[in-house]
């Protein structure tokens, strides 16, 4: 059993299931969305089923990412110490395990509807090319965006059957949220990207345009949330989230320092997490009250 729950524990930290918190807020807000907008009664089932897919995707894409990355990480001296260049777990356990969460994300999201079955091996073709991207494009920080953008969307069409205007406009704003801190976080590595023909927006604008392409993704971000509650009538929690939303945004960007490790994870892993939370607190509670 201890050893079983240690290697748990070496999984968990390959997929970085910490990380989920930036998209599943995302996605419990495309299901009650999808709940109370549409007055549809509330299925535990299908909640449960949202949960799985998002667990199994995001499962499938982390491990996905370390099997793909595993010749760069082993040369990063800041990521030689993953658990595949580290051999803690071998790649081709790693590939099983994308497998194995590839089929179950598949299966879940067959018990939800007949929509979302035939859209999740689209969803796991985007969110598993992402760690493919960086070999030939500078954007493929819009690639891990687009991503983790599908969760509201994926959630909305959990729970009514077809697509809506307002949870793809969500999906833009997290595509831009997740783009921009994305760049901020691959400050990191803007020389070693060079060294090693690896494409992203540093490396190729250099550490003060990727600063600037990310301050204007995340006000991009923050105008389509306001957009968004507008054309859908939002109240006032709504907004209020939507103000710290954008603070919050701006408070990440003005404490990154390109080449300070301790202010990029404190912007990338501490500060958006508040973001997206307080966000989806306030979208919810105003869908609840209104």
């Amino acid at each position: 059993m201890n050893s079983f729950i240690k290697r748990a524990r070496v999984y968990g930290s390959m997929v970085k299931f910490s990380h989920t918190i930036f998209a599943m807020p995302f996605a419990l807000y495309g299901f009650f969305m999808g709940l109370v907008k549409n007055e549809f009664r509330f299925e535990a089932l299908v909640f449960v089923l949202i949960l799985l897919c998002m667990v199994f995707a995001r499962n499938a894409a982390m491990a996905f990412n370390r099997y793909a990355d595993k010749r760069f990480d082993e040369l990063n001296p800041r990521t030689s110490g993953r658990e595949l260049p580290a051999g803690t777990i071998k790649p081709g356990a790693a590939l099983v395990f994308v497998i194995i969460n590839s089929v179950l994300f598949i299966i879940a999201a067959g018990f939800i509807n007949t929509l979302t079955l035939i859209l999740s091996p689209v969803a796991l073709a985007v969110i598993l090319g992402y760690s493919l991207t960086k070999r030939f494009t500078a954007y493929s920080h819009i690639f891990l965006g687009l991503a983790l953008g599908l969760a509201p969307v994926g959630a909305y069409i959990s729970v009514t059957g077809y697509f809506s205007l307002i949870p793809v406009l969500t999906g833009l704003q997290v595509l831009a949220w997740v783009g921009g801190f994305d760049i901020i976080y691959s400050l990191q590595d803007t020389d070693f990207d060079r060294d090693n023909k690896l494409h992203s927006i540093p490396s190729r604008f250099g550490r003060k345009g990727a600063r600037v392409f990310s301050g204007l993704l995340h006000l991009v971000s923050f105008i389509i949330a306001f957009t968004a509650g507008l054309i859908s009538g939002s109240g006032l929690f709504y907004y209020i989230g939507t103000i710290i939303f954008g603070l919050l945004l701006t408070w990440e960007q003005y404490i990154a320092r390109p080449g300070d490790t301790k202010s990029i994870n404190m912007a990338f892993a501490t500060i958006n997490s508040y973001a997206g939370v307080v966000f989806v607190a306030f979208a919810i509670a105003d869908l609840l009250i209104a």
